[in-house]
């Protein structure tokens, strides 16, 4: 994401980010009441250095199911600490102590049951929890929170697009022809391609409007919904946007130019081969709102090289499109450490 244009300018300040665990606290906003009974056992699990897809794994094996059966509202990082809710299919006349699988990496802390599955995306947001520490400059970021309260742009996260942007070049590979007989991978490589040009849209909107200035005609999304429409700017519209009725989006292209700004089509020139790529695969057009708006931003200066930060997202947001106009952060994950050493050794030989 560092090739992407900053709403307040690069930070000066530098840090670290995820050096434990326990400084990158997830805690899922589910946002639906349970009807108490069904054939469906919703679990929130707290868990510390594990994949979603492993403790759905784990929860399945419990259950004696597919662990295609297990949803989930939306995956959490692994590296961090991440409460998130999981759905389980268990008859009504049988009970499973899930709590049997607590241990050190993961821990059940409600059960409830419900008349239906968990969807993908059916959750309200996130809540973060996130330490930096050795801050280099932490006045700088204390300056920045007044404006990163307005919003920022709403780019995808660079985990997206797979570790040094694979996804993409795969995505390459499938527009020129490749066959992707995963489906897994290939939903992967398609939404990373998707993104991809959704950031750079944002990027050159960013550049030359910021976020705050409208255009001529916009095209808007209804708060809450995916619905969208075209209309020039007008009183009755910036009414609207001031009571947060309609928003400013940007395009996930699709099969045509239905939903594009006449500016949007001279953006999205240069990257003709990855829309005519997308267009291809039926997808229709959507839009995604263009500025991410954080919830209950909140700083706490720790000592003088480390700083908290706490704040809520929509679902479908990152948490690193806020911290990048934040400051300048390292990933310390031991993941990371454990990439980076392997990339020196193979470059070694």
């Amino acid at each position: 994401m560092s090739e992407l244009n900053y709403l307040y300018g690069a930070p000066l300040s530098k840090a670290d980010f995820k050096t434990t665990a326990e400084d990158f606290m997830v805690d899922e906003d589910l946002g639906i009441e349970f009807t108490g009974s069904g054939e469906h056992v919703c679990l929130q699990v707290v868990k510390k250095g594990e994949n979603t897809q492993y403790v759905a794994k784990l929860l399945a094996q419990k259950a004696g199911i597919s662990p295609r059966d297990v949803s989930f509202a939306g995956m959490k990082d692994r590296h961090g600490v991440c409460s998130q809710w999981f759905s389980v299919p268990v008859p009504i006349k049988k009970d499973i102590d899930f709590t049997e699988l607590n241990s050190e990496s993961l821990f059940i802390i409600a059960q409830q049951r419900h008349n239906r599955k968990l969807r993908t995306g059916c959750h309200k947001g996130n809540k973060f929890s996130i330490i930096l520490r050795n801050v280099t400059q932490p006045l700088d970021i204390l300056c920045r929170i007044n404006a990163v309260r307005a919003g920022v742009p709403n780019y995808f996260g660079e985990q997206r697009f797979g570790h040094d942007g694979h996804n993409l070049v795969m995505a390459k590979k499938m527009f020129a022809g490749e066959r992707i007989r995963d489906k897994k991978l290939r939903g992967l490589i398609i939404s990373a391609a998707r993104s991809y040009v959704f950031n750079q849209i944002v990027n050159l909107r960013v550049a030359e409007h910021g976020l705050a200035k409208t255009m001529h005609r916009e095209v808007f999304m209804l708060s809450g919904s995916n619905a969208f429409f075209e209309d020039a700017i007008s009183d009755e519209n910036i009414a609207r946007l001031a009571s947060g009725d309609i928003m400013m989006s940007a395009p996930l292209v699709g099969t045509s130019e239905k939903g594009l700004t006449e500016q949007e089509k001279i953006w999205l020139e240069p990257y003709q081969d990855w829309c005519e790529g997308l267009g291809k695969l039926g997808l229709k057009n959507e839009r995604r709102m263009l500025r991410l708006i954080p919830q209950d931003l909140t700083v706490a200066t720790i000592d003088e090289t480390t700083i908290k930060l706490s704040f809520g997202l929509p679902k479908g947001t990152f948490a690193t499109a806020l911290l990048r106009e934040l400051v300048d952060y390292t990933d310390a994950s031991p993941r990371v450490h454990k990439e980076q050493d392997a990339e020196n050794e193979n470059s070694s030989k």
